[in-house]
């Protein structure tokens, strides 16, 4: 089964081989979670937080859990 999430926003570290997406499900709940991609794998990014199942009821909450569990992630957003 694919993907049904929708990303709202997906957040870099410098060199693009980590991640976070935020995400809005199709049951209207938010979430996020961390990946990594590693340039000689061709599979694609694959979860590194695990954090994939948390549910929260707004982005912006969701955004504030995120913020507090992937330690770089307040930084990176305040460079933007």
């Amino acid at each position: 089964m694919g993907h049904v999430n929708t990303v709202l926003r997906s957040v870099n570290l410098p060199g693009e081989a980590v991640c976070v997406d935020l995400f809005q499900r199709p049951d209207a709940t938010f979430g996020f979670d961390m990946f990594r991609r590693d340039p000689e794998d061709g599979r694609g990014w694959y979860a590194i937080g695990h954090f994939g199942h948390l549910e929260f009821d707004s982005y912006d909450l969701a955004l504030e859990a995120a913020c507090v569990r992937v330690h770089w992630l307040r930084d990176e957003l305040d460079a933007v």
